[in-house]
């Protein structure tokens, strides 16, 4: 009967060859190097270098923590370091905390078209990389998200309005001014004055404000996060463009 450890986080499976007497897990290094490479597995930061093994002594599986910094879980019970535990069909192993990296024990047979025997890192990482790689997106639904996202940009700038208060003493000072230039008999470096003196005090008086209508913002908003996800995953909230379709059929 051939066994294996199926990775719950990936569906790639393991096999445990049944003239191999020991195997090691963990990541490479240049004491032990595993037997099982878990380094390219997602979250595998929280696996030691040399985390456990696996022994088979007269047809019975027996795992070890050798140290690790992190621990295992048999059935969700934490090992004692160096102390070999019985595994059976159907144990559920977790090297680390978190259920992070979740290994099911099982019979081969069960998981045929996941199965990855033990190979080297290299090939290890194809597989995964297989495993986790999303669909491209389609060159349509990254124009329209394009679309969107200016779309969004632009009703939000077309709908903001910016303005000035201006203090009264100041516009009061440019405008007696202006007066003071319009007559002859006055000396017109008064008005001179009188105008730099309004617009110094409008500078350090004055206010500038925006405004904006909530729902714009709020519809702006809407289109620019739908054209990001179209553009960068082809789904708006895991919907694609056709499934969008239908649901505005119905």
């Amino acid at each position: 009967m051939s066994l294996e450890l199926f990775h719950v986080q990936t569906n790639t499976a393991f096999e445990l060859v049944a003239n191999t007497a020991v195997f090691h897990i963990g990541k490479p290094n240049d004491q032990i190097p595993p037997d099982i490479d878990v380094s390219n597995l997602p979250d595998a930061d929280v696996v030691s270098r040399i985390h456990a093994q696996i022994k088979i002594y007269k047809n019975n599986y027996f795992i070890e923590d050798l140290g690790s910094s992190n621990g295992i879980f048999v059935n969700n019970i934490k090992l004692e370091p160096r102390t070999p535990c019985q595994i059976n069909l159907g144990d559920k192993i977790d090297l680390g905390q978190g259920e992070k990296v979740t290994f099911i024990f099982q019979d081969q047979i069960q998981h045929e078209q996941n199965l990855l025997p033990l190979a080297s890192s290299t090939k290890m990482q194809a597989q995964i990389a297989v495993n986790n790689r999303q669909p491209p997106v389609k060159k349509t639904s990254k124009y329209i998200g394009l679309a969107l996202m200016i779309a969004g940009i632009i009703i939000l700038t077309a709908n903001i309005r910016v303005g000035i208060f201006f203090g009264i003493p100041g516009l009061l000072l440019c405008i007696s001014g202006i007066f003071i230039l319009c007559q002859q008999r006055i000396n017109p470096n008064l008005g001179w004055i009188l105008i730099a003196l309004g617009i110094v005090v409008i500078a350090f008086t004055g206010n500038v404000f925006a405004s904006v209508n909530l729902l714009v913002v709020v519809a702006s908003s809407v289109l620019f996060f739908a054209g990001y996800q179209l553009l960068n995953t082809g789904k708006i909230l895991n919907y694609d463009l056709r499934s969008l379709q239908e649901l505005i059929k119905k």
